[in-house]
């Protein structure tokens, strides 16, 4: 959908890389441009993994990019950089704000000489402001928006949500902001600055709760009490322990409770006592699913149409019957020669997931390509390449 379109990558990381990462799996021409010694992502694992001695990050946001390996500090490199972004529709980067002006390549720069651009930014609070030189990270946004305060139990501490979920968040909407603007290229002509910041990302992934909050909902405790997902849930909505596992109850009223749990005691309350009453009600659900397996109470569940579902883990994922129709978990062989586990493209068209075309390639792999198609010679690249103003595998 997206054949065509040239995007020049400048990220690092995890939400400038993930974006990109979307418009190359709808066919887009990614090009991750990463230093001569690779990008932090490229460098660093989460939880210290590399597969053949790629890191994990890479695996999580390096499928159908093309690699060019390049020293942007040099004058060279830069004649490189502005070859690239003279043929480019997109260019996104995700460094500290004023970090690509110093290079020559903020957006009125680029602008100048290729007036249609579509220039993406993400930044941890904006490209503007008093804390726009502040670090921003996934976690540190978490405490910073008010969601780690509101996630957990409400006899526990703050509570940071695991995955890197304002990363991810960030990420969705910069590609989302980026296909308004070619959309919208495709009308005027004009491109356009798409910024996006993790800040106002983990304000966003809150606009539920946070919206009830701000028009007057209130609560004794930031976070749900025995169990209670939020403190905005109604009972029992929530997490609880069974006898042998832990059990997802969703959005289920009194009666039907009484019913399905044996719990006699809820059976005439009002369906608006999942409100008024949601921590005594709560308190008792979860009290009584201690008593049996998680098997043992399914049946009843599923009898009264009750929203339930139990608690897996990762290592339940690959049985999943649903996530294996779906394609979701992807093996393939990596870019080093060994098997690789790669996540599919979340969203399917025409029946069909976007496929993986590449694996995440070696640093450089197609540095000698991209050069080519821009219009360097083969000598001319042997020179870059033994001056270390690009980089690319040995033959």
């Amino acid at each position: 959908m997206l054949s065509g379109i040239r995007v020049i990558s400048f990220n690092h990381f995890h939400a400038g890389p993930m974006a990109a990462q979307f418009l190359a799996d709808l066919g887009a021409d990614v090009i991750a441009v990463e230093p001569v010694d690779g990008a932090f992502h490229r460098n660093w694992a989460v939880a210290g993994r590399f597969v053949a001695g790629q890191s994990v990050n890479l695996l999580t946001t390096g499928r159908n990019k093309r690699s060019l390996a390049l020293d942007m500090k040099s004058a060279e490199g830069k004649a490189v950089a502005r070859k690239l972004l003279e043929g480019a529709d997109v260019v996104m980067e995700n460094f500290r704000p004023g970090a690509m002006e110093r290079m020559g390549f903020g957006y009125e720069q680029v602008k100048a000489f290729n007036p249609g651009i579509v220039y993406a930014s993400v930044s941890g609070y904006g490209a503007s402001g008093p804390d726009r030189d502040t670090p921003g990270q996934d976690l540190l946004l978490q405490a910073r928006s008010g969601l780690a305060a509101r996630t957990g139990r409400a006899d526990g501490a703050p509570t940071p949500a695991g995955p890197v979920i304002v990363d991810q968040h960030a990420a969705s909407l910069l590609a989302m902001g980026i296909l308004a603007a070619l959309l919208g290229r495709a009308t005027t002509g004009k491109g356009a600055l798409v910024e996006g910041s993790l800040l106002q990302s983990a304000i966003d992934l809150q606009s539920e709760s946070l919206t009830a909050w701000l028009n007057g909902a209130r609560s004794e405790t930031p976070r749900g009490r025995h169990g209670l997902a939020s403190w905005c849930s109604a009972g029992p909505s929530g997490i609880h322990a069974t006898a042998d596992g832990y059990l997802a109850i969703s959005m289920a009223s009194p009666a039907d409770l009484a019913i399905a749990l044996d719990l006699p005691q809820l059976a005439d309350l009002p369906a608006s006592a999942s409100f008024d009453q949601r921590d005594e009600i709560t308190r008792v659900v979860a009290e009584q699913l201690k008593a049996k397996t998680t098997a043992d109470w399914l049946p009843a569940l599923q009898q009264q149409a009750i929203w339930h579902m139990p608690v897996k883990d990762y290592d339940d994922l690959r049985g999943d019957a649903q996530l294996q129709h779906l394609g979701t978990i992807v093996d393939a062989t990596g870019a080093e020669g060994e098997q690789v586990t790669l996540l599919g493209h979340p969203l399917r068209f025409d029946g069909a997931a976007p496929p993986v075309r590449l694996v995440p390639q070696k640093l450089g792999a197609q540095t000698r390509d991209v050069l080519l198609e821009i219009g360097y010679d083969p000598a001319q690249i042997d020179t870059l390449l033994q001056s270390r103003v690009v980089a690319a595998p040995a033959a």
